[in-house]
């Protein structure tokens, strides 16, 4: 596989949020982009990949197809897999390992069938299994098809590479983004989280608004590939589009002084200190902000037990009270697993989409109008 082939790459997203991955694909200009289960598919050579990696923020991983055949057995997934030509994007003194998932085959041990896969791979190519290795190969066969894919990111990324400091269940930076997006933010007008933990929705956006791409300071899987040109790779981060600073702000708040100095901290080292604003404030004391309207985003705590809902109430009513009567012009988008602490706001959210999960529980994105 040269720079110039084409091949199916597959970007990985929540379930649930297939579309709106789908839309910042094709705004990123990745042609005949397509939302299938999982995520979302396109063709291209390994510059797209690269690029993917770099600039894609709702994405968790993104996959590079490297052979799909029919394996009813172990004997034919081991001979089929050792006809792949390995030495073209994988390097022999580069670490890999196998990860498999088995669905509806004869074939239904997931360990068996990575491990000849593995095996395949070291004796024709020469390479070392390591199960630490951040080179992956995923092995998914279903219906007796087994798909092999690159997983070209390594670590998930949403661990950007420049937040070091998180809170208590913080919300993942690629879902924040997904979440930002299907309300509509592009960049062009200020957002405010009432409770912004380490800072995850108010630093996403200020880097939006600021052209910055999410995988500028982190390194990829994909640099230890056979694939891989250091200086097309170089080239392509300096390539960035540059945008003026925004005229307006990203604001934080927190009733928590510690998760006040965390978003500082991270706001500081992804670069958009100066763009954005972090307060220690009570949901009561909480003000509108100088300057255009723009919206409000918050991931409010939520539980997975009936009694939580009676504790939190209030929670959320003051949290409705307080922005319908100081942000009038503002949009709200309200993430939560119950509808009815949603409802305890009286904010008048209209249609919801799908739920997604978020933490293990299944989470839904509440929207308002501009607020009267």
């Amino acid at each position: 596989m040269t720079s110039d082939a084409d091949f199916e790459i597959f970007l990985a997203a929540a379930p649930g949020l297939e579309d709106i991955l789908c839309a910042e694909a094709a705004e990123r200009g990745f042609a005949g982009a397509a939302a299938v289960p999982g995520g979302v598919t396109f063709r291209g050579g390994w510059p797209a990949v690269w690029r993917a990696n770099l600039e894609i923020r709702g994405a968790s991983h993104v996959l590079a197809r490297i052979g799909a055949f029919r394996s009813p057995h172990l004997a034919q997934l081991d001979k089929r897999a050792r006809r792949l030509p390995w030495a073209e994007f994988l390097r022999r003194d580069a670490p890999f390992r196998v990860e498999a998932t088995c669905r509806n085959s004869r074939i239904y041990h997931s360990g068996a069938a990575a491990q000849r896969i593995e095996r395949a791979i070291a004796d024709e190519l020469g390479a070392r299994p390591d199960a630490e290795a951040e080179v992956c190969i995923k092995a998914r066969i279903e219906d007796d098809l087994c798909t092999l894919s690159i997983d070209t990111s390594g670590e998930p990324l949403h661990k950007r590479g420049h937040k070091e400091a998180v809170n208590r269940a913080p919300m993942r930076e690629s879902l924040a983004s997904l979440f930002l997006r299907q309300c509509g933010y592009a960049g062009t007008e200020p957002v405010l989280d009432p409770m912004c933990g380490s800072g995850t929705f108010v630093i996403e956006a200020a880097e939006i608004a600021a052209g910055l791409a999410p995988g500028r300071t982190r390194r990829f899987a994909f640099e230890q590939l056979a694939t891989f040109d250091e200086a097309a790779w170089q080239q392509l981060r300096q390539a960035g589009p540059a945008r003026p600073a925004p005229a307006f702000r990203f604001h934080g708040r927190d009733r928590d002084a510690g998760a006040i100095a965390m978003a500082r901290a991270n706001a500081d080292r992804a670069g958009v200190g100066a763009i954005t604003d972090f307060g220690q404030h009570a949901i009561s004391d909480l003000q509108r902000p100088d300057g255009p309207p723009g919206l409000v985003i918050i991931n409010p705590p939520y539980g997975g037990r009936l009694g939580d809902r009676k504790q939190l109430q209030p929670l959320y009513r003051a949290l409705g009270q307080t922005l319908i009567s100081r942000f009038a012009g503002w949009r709200v988008g309200l993430i939560t697993n119950d509808a009815a602490l949603a409802g305890a706001t009286g904010l008048p959210f209209g249609k919801t989409a799908a739920p997604v999960s978020h933490g293990g529980l299944r989470v839904t994105l509440f929207q308002t109008a501009a607020l009267g």
